[in-house]
């Protein structure tokens, strides 16, 4: 039973990702949340995972398909891969301009669950790929 509930747990972030719905995913992790996206720095706690959040929200609409979600037996872990589609609508410190350009991203993530929430979430895409495509065609 425990992977189906991690299951859910993860499929339930991931909606509320695609929903936009930032207060549902912060509801859906611990308190000492461990956030790490590549080339970033490591966040740790709900207060971080929040500005977080809010950040993105400023300069990036994305949503997520192609979701594939690999739990291991027990449900303490977790591993996704997935396209982010995306537009850039707000110019993020070091990055390129934002203009609007829109990007398909492969991606993926780990997670930890512990006691039913998520505890670690770790990202990765490749920075590179997303730069060409915003300074592209498209751009």
């Amino acid at each position: 039973m425990p992977n189906k509930q991690s299951r859910f747990l993860i499929d339930t972030y991931f909606a509320a990702f695609n929903a936009g719905d930032t207060k549902k995913m912060e509801s859906l992790v611990t308190e000492d949340l461990i956030h790490d996206v590549n080339q970033g720095e490591r966040r740790i706690g709900k207060d971080k995972f929040w500005s977080f959040n809010v950040h993105m929200t400023r300069c990036y609409k994305e949503r997520l398909s192609d979701i594939v979600l690999l739990v291991n037996e027990e449900g303490t872990r977790a591993a996704a891969e997935f396209i982010v589609h995306g537009t850039y609508i707000d110019t993020d410190e070091g990055l390129p301009e934002a203009k609007g350009q829109t990007y398909d991203l492969p991606a993926g993530s780990f997670f930890e669950i512990c006691d039913g929430k998520i505890a670690r979430i770790t990202t990765y895409y490749n920075l590179q790929n997303w730069i060409d495509q915003v300074q592209g065609d498209n751009a």
